[in-house]
């Protein structure tokens, strides 16, 4: 099982308004462990970084001068997502500006490329009903250290979201490693656990004669109706 764990920046907050990305950063779950490869790239967006975004992120206009365009990365990272399925927190966000940088080469969209997309943040609200459910609130309550998030960075960030997923998903791992250590064709192994012996306790003499007069005033007062006698 292949998970990419993914999380952008962006020049602003809709991409419907021209905002872009700005930087990607990804890494790779294979069979729920980290693998330690990973994908990160800035990205010159061709526009002005708004004030807002700025202030989350941090990365300049200067800074992403000269970095290499969506359009030269594409394939990179495209086949670095190939086949996968992408966790990501608020995947509405993520996806929609990706969907729109592929759109603009164009390119198919990622549903064409992955398999599918969990969505920490709705697992989350699902798991965590009327409470926060912000990355850094997440880290807190996973007791994940999250110390160096003075900024968001999308590659420190999808780090902490790798972390954060496989926390929330823990029973899952215990599952898989059931599935793993099975037998092969499903057999069992080992002897069938001992159970105590059945204690029976059967009906005394005065006890079997109440339950013959509570059945014979039944039977008489249905008129011979009483099933429990039919077939005596």
């Amino acid at each position: 099982m292949r998970q990419v764990v993914l999380d952008t920046e962006t020049t602003g907050l809709d991409f419907r308004l021209g905002d872009r990305i700005i930087e990607i950063g990804c890494v790779e779950l294979l069979n729920r462990k980290l693998t330690g490869h990973r994908f990160h790239r800035y990205i010159n967006p061709e526009r002005e970084v708004e004030a807002g975004a700025l202030a989350v992120h941090g990365l300049t206009n200067e800074f992403l001068h000269d970095k290499p365009r969506f359009s030269e990365i594409a394939k990179e990272f495209l086949d670095f997502i190939q086949g996968a399925e992408l966790v990501i927190h608020n995947a509405a966000f993520d996806v929609g500006f990706l969907d729109n940088e592929l759109a603009l080469l164009p390119a198919p969209p990622l549903g064409q490329t992955c398999q599918n997309v969990i969505d920490t943040l709705k697992l989350a609200r699902e798991l965590h009903p009327g409470r926060r459910n912000s990355l850094d609130a997440l880290c807190e309550r996973y007791a994940i250290d999250n110390s160096e998030r003075t900024l968001h960075g999308a590659l420190l960030d999808a780090e902490l979201l790798a972390e954060v997923y496989l926390a929330m998903t823990r029973g899952q791992e215990s599952l898989i490693m059931e599935i793993e250590t099975a037998p092969a064709g499903g057999a069992q192994t080992g002897l069938p656990a001992e159970h105590p012996p059945l204690r029976v306790l059967r009906a005394t003499a005065d006890e079997l004669a109440e339950h013959e007069r509570v059945l014979a005033e039944i039977n008489r007062e249905s008129k011979g109706g009483c099933v429990w006698t039919a077939g005596s």
